[in-house]
């Protein structure tokens, strides 16, 4: 199920699964995740959308977040609110603790395209897993304070249109092992992703191939920790489906270490792998749609949308 793309003067709607936003910084003050939100909301008005901001959004319930319930029920108010046509929300931590009190059943009768990256990998996946909606990894709220034109282009292609038929990408990539693969497009920032394994919130069709797509940065851990990650989801049974894989940026110089990682998982699975530096937390943020069939050619270095 895909939801219609924003129209142009469409209405964004913008929650905070994930951390506390900050509306105006006073002078010289540092403003938490780099979000001002004010900027930002600035920033969807000048280019013509109007903007829904979900009732908790400025909230500090638990000191370092709103409450889990407050935060879901953002979602939820997004979700069911007809004049909202798109969904935008950025990353941090804390999204796994919104699954037990977001109504999917919402999002299943009022599709609308949904867009985040990093911990929203939790939220973006477990709605299209239980739901169908497609949903897009890749972009959040801060785009609308300093658009490159790689970034613009997959928020064109992918959000306000379908025009995107296939994944443009911002480089050459690296292919680590050759090979060509076929399946459902899934995937995120690789802790909150291996978190979710074998949870009841990621209820895939184990019968269906899938392509995963997964990114991490040297910021948050180094290939010891992206291994350990890569661990978890290749004991889940999950990853019996998984057919190929595509990585993205983790760092603006050569990291031979993970990539001699990527490159075993993709021996022992038989199967395709390639890095990139198309997605993830650098400066280019290439948006992926989760729940689209594709197709991975990691010789020709091409992802196609089926």
């Amino acid at each position: 199920m895909k939801a219609r793309p924003l129209p142009p003067n469409g209405t964004i709607g913008i929650c905070s699964p994930s951390h506390i936003p900050l509306y105006e910084a006073a002078p010289g003050q540092e403003v938490p995740w780099s979000r001002e939100y004010k900027n930002i909301i600035a920033g969807m008005e000048k280019e013509g959308f109007q903007v829904v901001q979900a009732g908790n959004l400025y909230k500090s319930t638990w000191g370092y977040l709103a409450a889990d319930t407050e935060r879901a029920a953002d979602l939820n108010q997004l979700a069911a609110d007809g004049a909202v046509e798109y969904i935008l929300f950025g990353g941090g931590e804390g999204s796994p603790e919104l699954l037990p009190y977001l109504d999917f059943d919402l999002f299943r009768e009022n599709p609308k395209r949904i867009c985040s990256y990093s911990d929203g990998t939790t939220l973006l996946n477990a709605i299209w897993a239980s739901t169908g909606l497609e949903t897009y990894y890749g972009q959040a709220p801060t785009v609308f304070t300093g658009w490159t034109a790689y970034n613009r282009r997959h928020f064109e292609g992918h959000i306000l249109s379908d025009s995107m038929t296939a994944h443009e990408k911002n480089s050459p990539w690296l292919t680590l092992c050759p090979g060509t693969a076929e399946g459902v497009l899934c995937g995120g920032y690789t802790m909150n992703f291996a978190l979710l394994q074998g949870t009841k919130y990621f209820p895939v069709d184990l019968t269906e191939p899938h392509i995963l797509f997964l990114e991490d940065h040297e910021k948050f851990g180094g290939p010891d920790h992206v291994g350990s990650m890569l661990a978890c989801i290749e004991q889940s049974p999950f990853m019996r489906t998984v057919t190929g894989l595509v990585f993205g940026n983790f760092a603006g110089r050569p990291c031979p270490d993970l990539y001699a990682r990527l490159q075993l998982l993709g021996q022992r699975r038989h199967i395709p792998v390639v890095y990139c530096d198309d997605f993830g937390h650098g400066e280019n943020h290439a948006i992926l749609p989760i729940g689209r069939p594709a197709r991975l050619d990691a010789d020709a270095q091409s992802l196609l949308y089926l």
